[in-house]
């Protein structure tokens, strides 16, 4: 029950860092209304994340990032291209076998976001889109009718939907990522690949139960250390989930590689588990090359 040394891993959420990441945040900050939240935090959820990840200086932050990537067993990664998207895209070009590309949607943006979205899957083979519901302003919950453009778009481009699901970290209003609302959108668009991220907490019991009626439903491990991994989410995993659970990590927004890696040896996953979660699962949804 020891996770392996011998599998190469797929990180569905990594970002390149830079010697300052404080703007990636400043699209949330008309929403933070407490003071602290305002004013003291490097980044909206820090009263959760003790020891966010100091990367240093570098003059090559790509080269930086995929020598970490090698030190920690990381094959893949998949980067978002809302935080900085020169940068990301700098980093696919220059390692196309490395990185593989996701966009955070809007879906007030209506019309204009559907063929944002399939501009960048034709000329930047997109592999997913993603969403923070309660993020958004004004905030839009999963199973409102300004998605459904969307949704139908990625049926048609058969690219995964990576939602923040769960009350959110960050002191913002948590109704529009109600794990509840999975179960229209998954009952409606039954051909649409969904795949939960932030941990669905504290509803994972729910989470599982959805995952068990819809095969098109799944969950990453986002932004959760190891050892806070959801009992839920585990027992799952080891029973009838294997195929369903995958690897997501939280670097550098709010933990670091070396806690990942450490905190996985003691995560109870059987044998069986280890290759799906890292690694096959991920290749098989997001339909990356083997």
């Amino acid at each position: 029950m020891t996770m392996p040394s011998n599998i190469k891993a797929i990180d569905l959420m990594f970002s390149i860092p830079g010697e300052d990441n404080s703007g990636w945040y400043d699209f949330i900050k008309p929403l933070l209304l407490d003071q602290e939240s305002r004013d003291m935090f490097k980044m909206p959820a820090q009263y959760m994340f003790k020891d966010i990840p100091k990367t240093g200086k570098h003059e090559d932050y790509v080269h930086y990032a995929v020598g970490e990537m090698d030190k920690y067993g990381i094959e893949r990664a998949m980067l978002g291209l809302s935080a900085e998207p020169a940068t990301t895209f700098e980093a696919i070009e220059r390692y196309p076998d490395r990185f593989f590309l996701s966009t955070e949607a809007n879906p007030s943006g209506a019309m204009d976001e559907v063929r944002r979205i399939e501009k960048l899957h034709r000329e930047h083979n997109l592999k997913a889109v993603t969403a923070f519901p309660s993020g958004l302003l004004p905030q839009v919950p999963i199973n409102d009718k300004k998605w459904y453009p969307l949704y139908a778009k990625l049926v048609e481009l058969d690219i995964p939907f990576c939602p923040c699901m769960g009350v959110p970290g960050p002191r913002l209003p948590m109704a529009a990522q109600h794990v509840e609302l999975l179960d229209e959108v998954c009952w409606f668009f039954p051909e649409l690949k969904i795949v939960t991220r932030h941990g669905c907490e504290p509803w994972t019991a729910l989470a599982v139960k959805l995952m068990i009626k819809y095969p098109n439903l799944y969950y990453s491990t986002s932004a959760f250390a190891p050892k806070h991994y959801p009992q839920d989410i585990i027992n799952y995993a080891n029973t009838r989930g294997a195929d369903k659970i995958m690897y997501a990590g939280y670097f550098p927004m709010g933990l670091s590689l070396e806690r990942i890696f450490r905190e996985l040896r003691d995560v109870p996953f059987r044998d069986t588990v280890w290759p799906k979660f890292l690694r096959e699962n991920a290749l098989r949804v997001f339909q990356l090359d083997a």
